[in-house]
């Protein structure tokens, strides 16, 4: 059930073409979950249930870790409608697409 949405941005401390590498990472884990992602300039929306929203926003963190970062700061946003009803990522873009 789709109860929630979370918009994420991550920023692993490093330097350079690096920081790409490991946002790919992560775009590449977030893609892997089988939900239904959308890659923008500046954050990957998701959207799920809360807990398994909630768990891929740590893999998230431990994912830059693991590919070298020191540290990570992210950014989240998050929609949480208990029994459902949260727009999809396509009820709040599709109008917007050419």
């Amino acid at each position: 059930m789709i109860d929630a949405s979370v918009a994420i941005q991550v920023l692993p401390s490093v330097e350079g073409d690096e920081v790409l590498r490991i946002v790919d990472k992560v775009i590449a884990y977030l893609r892997s979950t089988g939900l239904k992602v959308f890659v923008g300039p500046f954050e990957t929306t998701v959207e799920g249930g809360f807990d398994e929203l909630m768990e891929i926003v740590k893999q998230c963190q431990l994912i830059c870790i693991e590919e070298g970062a020191p540290s990570v700061m992210s950014y989240v946003k998050l929609h949480y409608r208990p029994g459902g009803g949260v727009w999809t990522i396509d009820e709040k873009v599709a109008k917007h697409q050419q």
